[in-house]
């Protein structure tokens, strides 16, 4: 899995690696990262592609417990809406901004979310992962 993307260059501003996919499809979800000529990986990233119009913006690591997450439902045309948010099917909250915050997360708050915009649609699931405290 995973492969060469031949539109990557160099930035001369960041020093980064900036990589474009045009055009994406939904067949270009998938995990992508970057290989160094040394062996050396970057982090993974899951990156989704829907054909609909409503996305739901979440962290792709795992969060570490007592932090806040904040959730953002977007549709491409709008940026300010009415939102339904939910978290393994059940309804846990809307918003009009679009966003939704969870205070001092914990491994309960672990699960596949969405949001729904009215007259829009609904986004695919994506999982919120919580991390536990490391104990001292």
């Amino acid at each position: 899995m995973g492969g060469f993307i031949p539109t990557c260059s160099n930035s001369t501003v960041t020093s980064a690696l900036i990589c474009i996919i045009d055009n994406a499809f939904a067949s270009d979800s998938g995990k992508y990262w970057c290989e160094a000529g040394g062996g050396e990986r970057s982090n993974t990233v899951n990156i989704t592609v829907t054909a609909g119009p409503v996305i739901l913006e979440s962290p792709v690591l795992p969060v570490m417990e007592g932090e806040a997450v904040t959730l953002s439902c977007r549709q491409k045309k709008m940026s300010s809406l009415d939102a339904h948010f939910y978290k393994d099917g059940l309804l846990i909250g809307n918003s009009s901004t679009g966003n939704m915050t969870i205070h001092n997360v914990s491994k309960s708050d672990e699960g596949l979310y969405k949001c729904n915009i009215s007259g829009a649609g609904e986004s695919p699931e994506s999982r919120l992962a919580v991390r536990g405290i490391a104990a001292k």
